[in-house]
């Protein structure tokens, strides 16, 4: 388990569901079958099937796996991220925007509260303008009125982190980030979240990663461990502080990803992978 500055624990590994379509519920029930207890989705439907992350919690309840015992994050997907479907009306202001999407995910859920809520990301390409702000203070309203334990923000820089922190009444209690090698796995944006309490979850961190499982010397670490490329990336990540999401279709690589926390690896070969793709 993770906690972040308000305390709250999470899951040390995530189960990522987008890009799941049909196979979204079947997926969740295998992966909380293989022992994952945090599932991520989010309220567009370009690339997730909320609802359907829905249907298997129904089931997992049936099953004798109730809610309680799962953390569920899912996300607030701005306009600009959408297609014409819509989880709210676009054409209402920012606020009432978050509002519906936050109902309707509770609806597609089956749950009256969330475990984290995240804003998908900025509006902003840098900086932060009004419509972050006026989103960020619904989000904070959700939290304050107990509807989901935490709140955080996704495909955020180093700089609207710092804004954010500085300017928000509450700071965000996670930040999930595309983690790439070559950016030092997200350094700069880590350091913040360290110094902040603020739970860092790193996703595409093998498919954003590819050139690297070539490279020779992470191929004999492997073999040195005895482990496969993503148990090694996922124990790194993990050793680095970050929470990993895996959104791996495999039953077996479910279970071959959760067992990379057996695994310790030494001072000198973090060292070496944190610089890997530089």
């Amino acid at each position: 388990m993770l906690t972040a500055y308000n305390q709250v624990p999470i899951p040390s590994f995530m189960y990522g569901t987008a890009w799941k379509k049909a196979a979204t519920t079947q997926l969740v029930l295998e992966a909380v079958a293989a022992g994952f207890t945090a599932i991520d989705t989010a309220n567009q439907l370009i690339h997730y099937q909320e609802a359907l992350v829905g249907e298997a919690l129904v089931e997992l309840a049936k099953q004798g796996t109730p809610r309680e015992r799962l953390f569920v994050q899912t996300k607030f997907t701005p306009v600009n991220g959408q297609d014409h479907r819509t989880p709210y009306d676009a054409q209402a202001d920012l606020t009432t925007q978050v509002r519906q999407s936050f109902d309707s995910s509770l609806a597609h859920l089956h749950t009256d509260y969330l475990d984290s809520y995240v804003l998908h990301g900025p509006y902003s390409r840098r900086g932060l303008g009004a419509e972050d702000w006026e989103v960020w203070a619904a989000i904070e309203a959700l939290y304050d009125a107990g509807k989901t334990r935490m709140i955080g923000v996704s495909n955020v820089s180093a700089e609207q982190l710092t804004l954010l922190c500085a300017k928000a009444r509450h700071k965000p209690m996670v930040v999930q980030n595309r983690c790439y090698a070559a950016l030092g796995w997200d350094q700069d944006v880590r350091e913040i979240c360290r110094n902040h309490r603020i739970v860092y979850q790193g996703f595409s961190l093998l498919t954003a990663n590819r050139e690297i499982f070539a490279d020779p010397e992470v191929r004999a670490m492997a073999v040195k461990y005895g482990v496969g490329l993503a148990q090694l990336v996922f124990r790194f990540a993990m050793q680095i502080g970050m929470l990993p999401l895996t959104g791996t279709t495999n039953p077996q690589h479910m279970k071959e990803d959760l067992e990379s926390d057996r695994l310790t690896i030494a001072s000198e070969d973090l060292r070496r992978l944190e610089t890997i793709g530089i």
